[in-house]
């Protein structure tokens, strides 16, 4: 893994993934998105959550658009290739961990910056932060998720606008319209993203999967489909050691101690 681009660290279950290019608001080049992948697949065999976040003032700019991959002074680039080739999975491989990732948002995250925060389960942004999809300003529509992920959480006319404006959202504005979970003060960002993340790593590993697992199928089954989902999740998990631990603490007034 590239420590340059990427941090990692492990503690206490929890793997923190640091995005570190900040000279370039830490956007993404080739070598950026093969040492993210490498580090969430690392994380994916020995964390029980993770945390990311960014180096320096901005948490992420999105695409590096001096990268002569993507380059528009040259030969028309197919942008559409560099989406299948690094974006695409990057996105998928974030949702598909089989544990909670928490994001701290300490800066501006722009373009396929807003995609990678919103692909994590829980987002926290410091209040100087904002969410900014600059596509249209450049020519271009979101990416990444971008046109995905914003109608579902705070609905088609505000996720419009912002696609079509590529305007500035505030942290607190993107919390109070429920884009992001919390908005908080700077000072305290990784404090408390951090608790959360360390929550989750003495959490019940297995229930966790299953929640994120059946939350995103319910934006396309039916009602029936999810309530079948829900039936099957519930019985897997109703054998497990976590359930009868949990009970167990319960009843005796005591921690649970949850081994996943």
């Amino acid at each position: 893994m590239s420590e340059q681009s990427i941090l990692y660290a492990l503690e206490a279950g929890v793997a923190t993934i640091t995005l570190n290019r900040p000279d370039r608001l830490n956007s993404f080049n080739p070598e950026m998105h093969l040492a993210l992948r490498e580090a969430l697949a690392r994380a994916a065999k020995e964390a029980r959550a993770v945390l990311l976040t960014g180096a320096g003032r901005g948490f992420c700019a999105g695409q590096d658009l001096s990268d002569r991959s993507v380059a528009a002074d040259e030969a028309p680039p197919d942008i559409g290739a560099s989406i299948d080739l690094y974006y695409k999975p990057l996105i998928l491989q974030i949702k598909r961990l089989p544990m909670p990732v928490v994001c701290a948002v300490n800066g501006v995250a722009a373009g396929a910056g807003v995609s990678v925060a919103l692909a994590c389960d829980m987002v926290f942004a410091a209040k100087s932060a904002s969410f900014i999809q600059a596509f249209s300003k450049i020519g271009l529509i979101p990416d990444s998720g971008g046109t995905w992920f914003p109608p579902r959480l705070i609905g088609d006319a505000r996720a419009m606008a912002l696609a079509l404006t590529g305007d500035k959202l505030p942290a607190e504005t993107a919390a109070e319209w429920g884009l992001i979970w919390k908005c908080v003060a700077d000072e305290e960002l990784i404090a408390q993203a951090g608790a959360v993340a360390k929550q989750f790593a003495v959490g019940p590993t297995r229930a966790y999967a299953r929640i994120k697992e059946s939350v995103q199928a319910a934006s396309t089954n039916t009602l029936e489909a999810q309530l079948d989902v829900e039936r099957d999740f519930m019985a897997e998990l109703g054998r497990s050691k976590d359930y009868r631990e949990g009970v167990a603490a319960f009843m005796a007034k005591r921690a649970p101690n949850f081994t996943g």
